[in-house]
């Protein structure tokens, strides 16, 4: 069994990963660390879990376990870390921003390896630290890896995606509230958001010179290139991307890339219907379709930020990391209605 600990448990992404990890047949909890929740019956946070687990939350940390998740804000992992002393045998599974770029990726002599296993299932099998990827990252970058794997990506994407209030976190705020969120819609971090910055790095690394050189800022570049714009939608989970690019490909030859590059990743499918949200909420599927308007390659993907957006794929790195399916622990259905 693999022992887990996790640190940060009582939030969104914590409760996401004890969700799976509950049931997952390769797992044992050691602990879910939760200073203000200490003593407490995880079910009496995360409701939903009540009649699954009798586990409690623990202010203890120690290294007797084999992976620890970080579900700590952005920020607080590289904190923790400081003034937490991690075995040298522990792997680590990041899911704050705080290691994902190459300028960051440093600690105790290893570098942090970014976890999307779409882009770098290898390195991530032998990796002892990963940083997982951003939500909109991670729905973003999936949508367009496999042109920047050719070399077709063009000098400029348009990209509007829309996310649900879980991915602003589990402490309350001025737009998450029910009474400013519900019947609503809001643009937000309109070409500056932060998940710009691993997008462009993962593009650059299969597309060679996506990212020039340059002395402005590494978000300033990539926003010089990807034309951004969030939006906060009046649902919990899930993010859908609608993104358009300059493109001489058909249809069909856009289905046979995408089918291809697919063709070994078991979570994300190309779907030539039209595509919804709700085939993925709950999932850590992400499901993409393409259309071709005149010179326009649409690309429509899918995905649940909590999961394949943050919790699912940490599951699925760890699996990897200690050689198993990556299904494992991760066969989840959608909510259809």
């Amino acid at each position: 069994m693999i022992k887990v600990g996790i640190v940060g448990s009582a939030g969104y992404t914590g409760g996401e990963l004890l969700r799976v990890l509950i049931y997952h047949p390769e797992v044992e909890i050691v602990f879910a660390n939760s200073a203000s929740n200490a003593g407490n019956k995880l079910y009496e946070v995360h409701n939903d879990l009540f009649g699954d687990t009798e586990l409690t939350f623990s202010s203890d940390f120690h290294s007797d376990i084999d992976v620890l998740f970080l579900c700590v804000g952005h920020g607080d992992a590289r904190k923790f870390l400081d003034a937490n002393l991690v075995a040298p045998a522990v792997k680590i599974i990041d899911l704050s921003q705080d290691y994902r770029l190459r300028a960051n990726t440093l600690y105790q002599g290893q570098q942090f390896v970014y976890g999307l296993p779409e882009l770098n299932r290898e390195a991530i099998r032998s990796a002892q630290y990963i940083a997982n990827p951003g939500c909109f990252a991670t729905n973003i970058q999936l949508a367009l890896l496999p042109l920047a794997s050719k070399e077709l990506l063009p000098d400029q994407i348009h990209v509007n995606a829309t996310t649900g209030s879980t991915g602003a976190g589990q402490k309350p705020g001025a737009t998450t509230h029910f009474s400013w969120r519900n019947n609503n819609l809001s643009a937000y971090k309109s070409f500056e958001h932060q998940h710009l910055q691993e997008i462009s790095e993962s593009l650059d690394q299969l597309q060679s010179g996506f990212l020039p050189a340059s002395d402005d800022s590494l978000l300033a570049r990539a926003a010089e290139k990807i034309n951004f714009v969030p939006q906060r939608g009046d649902f919990a989970r899930g993010i859908f991307s609608a993104i358009y690019v300059d493109s001489d490909l058909t249809e069909e030859q856009a289905y046979e890339l995408y089918e291809a590059y697919y063709a070994t990743h078991p979570f994300t499918h190309v779907s030539s219907s039209n595509i919804d949200l709700k085939q993925v909420v709950n999932t850590n599927k992400s499901i993409i379709h393409l259309e071709k308007h005149g010179n326009k390659l649409l690309i429509l993907n899918a995905t649940d930020n909590l999961l394949k957006g943050a919790s699912g794929q940490a599951v699925q790195n760890m699996n990897l990391m200690f050689g198993l399916n990556e299904r494992t622990g991760l066969n989840l259905k959608s909510v259809g209605f």
